[in-house]
Protein backbone atom coordinates (compact mmCIF):
# COMPACT_ATOMS: atom_id res chain seq x y z
CA UNK A 1 0.00 0.00 0.00
CA UNK A 2 1.16 3.61 -0.89
CA UNK A 3 1.08 6.04 2.17
CA UNK A 4 -1.54 7.85 0.28
CA UNK A 5 -3.48 4.96 0.32
CA UNK A 6 -5.86 2.91 2.30
CA UNK A 7 -6.82 -0.48 1.95
CA UNK A 8 -10.30 -1.73 2.55
CA UNK A 9 -10.69 -5.75 2.80
CA UNK A 10 -13.71 -7.96 1.68
CA UNK A 11 -13.80 -11.15 3.19
CA UNK A 12 -15.90 -13.90 1.49
CA UNK A 13 -17.77 -10.54 0.65
CA UNK A 14 -17.79 -9.07 4.18
CA UNK A 15 -15.61 -6.15 4.42
CA UNK A 16 -13.72 -6.12 7.13
CA UNK A 17 -13.72 -3.52 9.89
CA UNK A 18 -10.22 -2.23 9.66
CA UNK A 19 -8.66 -0.77 6.47
CA UNK A 20 -5.24 -1.37 5.66
CA UNK A 21 -2.56 0.75 5.96
CA UNK A 22 0.17 1.78 4.16
CA UNK A 23 3.43 -0.67 3.51
CA UNK A 24 2.93 -4.00 3.54
CA UNK A 25 -0.32 -6.35 4.21
CA UNK A 26 -1.05 -9.62 4.12
CA UNK A 27 -4.74 -11.31 2.23
CA UNK A 28 -5.45 -14.54 2.16
CA UNK A 29 -5.73 -15.55 -2.03
CA UNK A 30 -8.87 -17.16 -3.16
CA UNK A 31 -11.25 -15.64 -0.16
CA UNK A 32 -10.00 -12.24 0.73
CA UNK A 33 -10.69 -9.14 -2.11
CA UNK A 34 -8.89 -5.81 -1.41
CA UNK A 35 -10.03 -2.53 -2.53
CA UNK A 36 -7.30 0.66 -2.89
CA UNK A 37 -8.56 4.56 -1.58
CA UNK A 38 -6.84 7.53 -2.14
CA UNK A 39 -6.98 9.52 1.08
CA UNK A 40 -5.72 12.45 -0.55
CA UNK A 41 -7.85 16.15 -1.24
CA UNK A 42 -9.20 16.44 -4.57
CA UNK A 43 -10.41 19.56 -6.11
CA UNK A 44 -13.37 18.81 -8.05
CA UNK A 45 -14.75 21.52 -10.36
CA UNK A 46 -18.86 22.18 -10.40
CA UNK A 47 -20.39 22.84 -14.07
CA UNK A 48 -21.74 26.29 -14.65
CA UNK A 49 -25.25 26.25 -13.15
CA UNK A 50 -28.45 28.06 -14.63
CA UNK A 51 -30.66 30.00 -11.75
CA UNK A 52 -32.58 32.55 -10.75
CA UNK A 53 -31.63 34.12 -7.65
CA UNK A 54 -34.12 35.57 -4.69
CA UNK A 55 -34.63 39.04 -6.54
CA UNK A 56 -35.66 37.57 -9.82
CA UNK A 57 -32.24 37.91 -11.69
CA UNK A 58 -31.09 35.22 -14.26
CA UNK A 59 -27.76 34.39 -13.17
CA UNK A 60 -24.86 31.58 -14.06
CA UNK A 61 -22.74 30.35 -11.31
CA UNK A 62 -20.01 27.66 -11.05
CA UNK A 63 -17.72 27.06 -8.25
CA UNK A 64 -14.74 24.18 -7.01
CA UNK A 65 -15.10 21.59 -4.38
CA UNK A 66 -12.04 20.17 -2.23
CA UNK A 67 -12.64 17.42 -0.28
CA UNK A 68 -11.15 13.90 0.95
CA UNK A 69 -12.12 10.49 2.67
CA UNK A 70 -12.22 9.92 5.86
CA UNK A 71 -13.51 6.70 6.24
CA UNK A 72 -12.54 4.37 3.83
CA UNK A 73 -15.08 1.37 4.20
CA UNK A 74 -18.14 4.15 4.34
CA UNK A 75 -16.86 5.51 1.04
CA UNK A 76 -16.56 1.90 -0.67
CA UNK A 77 -19.73 0.45 1.09
CA UNK A 78 -22.28 2.94 1.35
CA UNK A 79 -21.55 5.08 -2.03
CA UNK A 80 -20.96 3.20 -5.43
CA UNK A 81 -18.90 6.02 -6.88
CA UNK A 82 -18.30 8.40 -4.58
CA UNK A 83 -16.90 10.97 -6.93
CA UNK A 84 -19.56 11.44 -9.16
CA UNK A 85 -21.90 11.40 -6.01
CA UNK A 86 -20.03 14.24 -4.91
CA UNK A 87 -20.22 16.17 -8.41
CA UNK A 88 -24.60 15.78 -8.22
CA UNK A 89 -24.52 17.24 -4.27
CA UNK A 90 -22.51 20.01 -5.53
CA UNK A 91 -24.65 20.82 -8.62
CA UNK A 92 -27.77 21.02 -6.59
CA UNK A 93 -26.81 22.58 -3.63
CA UNK A 94 -25.60 25.30 -5.73
CA UNK A 95 -28.94 25.70 -7.41
CA UNK A 96 -30.59 25.56 -3.86
CA UNK A 97 -27.55 28.13 -2.55
CA UNK A 98 -28.29 30.25 -5.35
CA UNK A 99 -32.09 30.70 -5.00
CA UNK A 100 -31.67 32.02 -1.61
CA UNK A 101 -29.57 34.37 -2.23
CA UNK A 102 -29.87 38.09 -3.47
CA UNK A 103 -27.66 39.24 -6.76
CA UNK A 104 -26.06 42.12 -4.30
CA UNK A 105 -24.69 38.75 -2.35
CA UNK A 106 -23.55 36.48 -4.83
CA UNK A 107 -21.51 39.45 -5.87
CA UNK A 108 -20.11 40.72 -2.38
CA UNK A 109 -20.76 38.41 -0.12
CA UNK A 110 -19.21 35.06 -1.19
CA UNK A 111 -17.72 34.19 1.98
CA UNK A 112 -21.31 33.81 3.56
CA UNK A 113 -22.24 31.83 0.62
CA UNK A 114 -18.95 29.71 0.53
CA UNK A 115 -20.06 28.84 4.18
CA UNK A 116 -23.12 27.45 3.54
CA UNK A 117 -22.63 25.18 0.41
CA UNK A 118 -20.06 24.06 2.41
CA UNK A 119 -21.98 23.32 5.08
CA UNK A 120 -25.03 21.65 2.81
CA UNK A 121 -22.80 19.00 1.60
CA UNK A 122 -20.59 18.15 4.66
CA UNK A 123 -24.31 17.58 6.38
CA UNK A 124 -25.44 14.71 3.29
CA UNK A 125 -21.81 13.06 2.77
CA UNK A 126 -19.49 12.59 5.82
CA UNK A 127 -21.45 10.99 8.30
CA UNK A 128 -22.87 8.35 5.56
CA UNK A 129 -20.28 8.02 2.61
CA UNK A 130 -17.18 9.28 5.17
CA UNK A 131 -16.01 12.33 2.70
CA UNK A 132 -15.24 15.45 4.37
CA UNK A 133 -15.97 18.37 2.55
CA UNK A 134 -13.29 20.83 3.79
CA UNK A 135 -13.52 23.82 1.18
CA UNK A 136 -16.31 25.03 -1.18
CA UNK A 137 -15.63 28.51 -3.12
CA UNK A 138 -17.97 30.14 -6.17
CA UNK A 139 -15.29 31.07 -9.01
CA UNK A 140 -17.64 33.47 -11.14
CA UNK A 141 -20.96 35.00 -11.32
CA UNK A 142 -22.01 35.66 -15.12
CA UNK A 143 -24.85 38.51 -15.42
CA UNK A 144 -27.09 39.42 -17.85
CA UNK A 145 -25.84 42.19 -20.44
CA UNK A 146 -28.87 44.13 -19.48
CA UNK A 147 -28.10 43.81 -16.01
CA UNK A 148 -24.57 44.67 -16.18
CA UNK A 149 -25.52 48.00 -18.46
CA UNK A 150 -28.16 48.83 -16.14
CA UNK A 151 -25.57 48.55 -12.86
CA UNK A 152 -22.55 50.59 -14.97
CA UNK A 153 -25.33 53.52 -15.21
CA UNK A 154 -26.48 53.38 -11.33
CA UNK A 155 -22.69 53.06 -10.32
CA UNK A 156 -22.07 56.69 -12.73
CA UNK A 157 -25.35 58.23 -11.63
CA UNK A 158 -23.61 57.92 -8.61
CA UNK A 159 -20.43 59.25 -9.09
CA UNK A 160 -22.03 62.12 -10.59
CA UNK A 161 -23.79 62.88 -7.61
CA UNK A 162 -21.14 62.68 -5.39
CA UNK A 163 -19.03 65.04 -7.80
CA UNK A 164 -21.66 67.73 -7.82
CA UNK A 165 -21.68 67.58 -4.07
CA UNK A 166 -18.07 67.76 -3.75
CA UNK A 167 -17.98 70.81 -6.06
CA UNK A 168 -20.94 72.90 -4.45
CA UNK A 169 -18.84 72.09 -0.94
CA UNK A 170 -15.67 73.68 -2.48
CA UNK A 171 -17.94 76.29 -3.80
CA UNK A 172 -19.45 77.39 -0.26
CA UNK A 173 -15.78 76.78 1.13
CA UNK A 174 -14.22 79.29 -1.72
CA UNK A 175 -17.04 81.89 -0.63
CA UNK A 176 -16.25 81.95 2.90
CA UNK A 177 -12.52 83.11 2.10
CA UNK A 178 -13.49 85.59 -0.39
CA UNK A 179 -15.85 86.85 2.21
CA UNK A 180 -13.07 87.09 4.75
CA UNK A 181 -10.51 88.28 2.46
CA UNK A 182 -13.09 90.97 1.60
CA UNK A 183 -13.35 91.95 5.49
CA UNK A 184 -9.71 92.19 5.68
CA UNK A 185 -8.84 94.48 2.65
CA UNK A 186 -12.02 96.61 3.47
CA UNK A 187 -10.31 97.91 6.87
CA UNK A 188 -6.88 98.46 5.24
CA UNK A 189 -7.02 100.46 1.98
CA UNK A 190 -3.26 99.80 1.14
CA UNK A 191 -3.84 96.36 0.89
CA UNK A 192 -6.59 96.49 -2.09
CA UNK A 193 -4.01 98.51 -4.08
CA UNK A 194 -1.33 96.00 -3.52
CA UNK A 195 -3.96 93.36 -4.86
CA UNK A 196 -4.28 95.36 -7.58
CA UNK A 197 -0.81 95.72 -8.61
CA UNK A 198 0.04 92.06 -7.82
CA UNK A 199 -3.16 91.19 -10.33
CA UNK A 200 -1.90 94.07 -12.70
CA UNK A 201 1.73 92.22 -12.95
CA UNK A 202 0.42 88.62 -13.07
CA UNK A 203 -1.41 90.31 -16.21
CA UNK A 204 1.57 91.89 -17.94
CA UNK A 205 3.52 88.60 -17.02
CA UNK A 206 2.28 86.83 -20.51
CA UNK A 207 3.63 90.38 -22.57
CA UNK A 208 0.43 89.89 -25.21
CA UNK A 209 -1.95 92.23 -24.01
CA UNK A 210 -2.26 96.19 -22.91
CA UNK A 211 -3.49 96.73 -19.86
CA UNK A 212 -4.88 100.37 -19.75
CA UNK A 213 -5.69 102.13 -15.98
CA UNK A 214 -7.60 105.16 -16.84
CA UNK A 215 -8.01 105.82 -13.22
CA UNK A 216 -5.77 105.75 -10.32
CA UNK A 217 -6.72 104.17 -7.09
CA UNK A 218 -5.83 107.32 -5.26
CA UNK A 219 -8.60 109.52 -7.03
CA UNK A 220 -11.22 106.88 -5.96
CA UNK A 221 -9.99 106.54 -2.70
CA UNK A 222 -10.39 110.73 -2.50
CA UNK A 223 -13.99 110.55 -3.67
CA UNK A 224 -15.08 107.98 -1.19
CA UNK A 225 -12.99 110.29 1.96
CA UNK A 226 -15.10 113.34 0.48
CA UNK A 227 -18.63 111.11 0.36
CA UNK A 228 -18.16 110.28 4.46
CA UNK A 229 -17.19 106.49 3.32
CA UNK A 230 -14.54 105.65 5.49
CA UNK A 231 -16.08 106.19 9.14
CA UNK A 232 -19.16 103.91 8.85
CA UNK A 233 -19.37 100.41 7.45
CA UNK A 234 -21.76 99.26 5.16
CA UNK A 235 -24.16 98.31 7.57
CA UNK A 236 -24.02 101.73 9.48
CA UNK A 237 -21.94 100.88 12.10
CA UNK A 238 -18.83 101.76 13.56
CA UNK A 239 -15.82 99.80 11.97
CA UNK A 240 -13.97 97.65 14.89
CA UNK A 241 -10.53 97.16 15.06
CA UNK A 242 -8.50 95.33 12.07
CA UNK A 243 -6.80 93.11 14.84
CA UNK A 244 -10.71 91.52 15.31
CA UNK A 245 -11.42 91.99 12.15
CA UNK A 246 -8.44 89.13 11.30
CA UNK A 247 -9.14 86.99 14.33
CA UNK A 248 -12.37 86.93 12.99
CA UNK A 249 -11.55 86.08 9.67
CA UNK A 250 -9.56 83.43 10.68
CA UNK A 251 -12.14 81.56 12.29
CA UNK A 252 -14.12 81.59 9.01
CA UNK A 253 -11.23 80.26 7.88
CA UNK A 254 -10.88 77.57 10.22
CA UNK A 255 -14.73 76.25 9.64
CA UNK A 256 -14.27 76.42 6.46
CA UNK A 257 -11.29 74.12 6.43
CA UNK A 258 -13.24 71.85 8.38
CA UNK A 259 -13.48 67.99 6.41
CA UNK A 260 -17.42 67.07 5.21
CA UNK A 261 -18.68 63.95 4.31
CA UNK A 262 -20.65 63.21 1.64
CA UNK A 263 -24.46 62.86 2.62
CA UNK A 264 -26.77 60.66 1.32
CA UNK A 265 -29.65 61.71 -1.69
CA UNK A 266 -31.89 61.80 1.91
CA UNK A 267 -29.54 64.23 4.05
CA UNK A 268 -29.04 66.43 1.56
CA UNK A 269 -30.29 69.84 2.93
CA UNK A 270 -33.56 72.13 1.46
CA UNK A 271 -33.33 74.34 -1.18
CA UNK A 272 -33.78 77.87 0.57
CA UNK A 273 -36.92 80.02 -0.95
CA UNK A 274 -38.70 76.66 -2.23
CA UNK A 275 -41.65 75.31 -0.18
CA UNK A 276 -41.29 73.20 2.82
CA UNK A 277 -42.92 69.56 2.72
CA UNK A 278 -46.01 68.28 4.22
CA UNK A 279 -46.19 68.58 7.98
CA UNK A 280 -44.55 71.57 8.16
CA UNK A 281 -46.22 74.23 10.36
CA UNK A 282 -48.11 76.75 9.24
CA UNK A 283 -46.78 80.51 8.54
CA UNK A 284 -47.59 83.77 7.44
CA UNK A 285 -47.94 84.44 3.60
CA UNK A 286 -46.61 87.95 2.08
CA UNK A 287 -50.30 88.84 1.62
CA UNK A 288 -51.22 87.95 5.14
CA UNK A 289 -53.24 85.04 4.34
CA UNK A 290 -52.68 81.17 6.66
CA UNK A 291 -50.81 78.62 4.90
CA UNK A 292 -52.07 75.08 6.36
CA UNK A 293 -50.38 71.65 5.58
CA UNK A 294 -53.15 70.85 2.55
CA UNK A 295 -52.22 74.17 0.96
CA UNK A 296 -48.52 73.04 0.81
Amino acid sequence: MQQVERGVVFRLGQVQPQFRAAGLTLIFPVIDRMTKVNMQTVAMGVPAQDGITQDNVSVRVDAVVYFRVIDPVKAIVNVQNYNWAISQVAQTSLRSVIGQSDMQQLLSDRETINIELQRIMDQATEAPWGVKVQRVEIKDVSLPEGMKRSMARQAEAERERRARIITADGEFQASKRLAAAAEVMAQDPASLQLRLLQTVVEVAAEKNSTLVMPFPVELLRFFDRAAGGDRTSREGNPRTDLAERLAKAEEELAKADEPTSIASADEVPPVPGLDPGPGVPTEERPNGARRDESDA
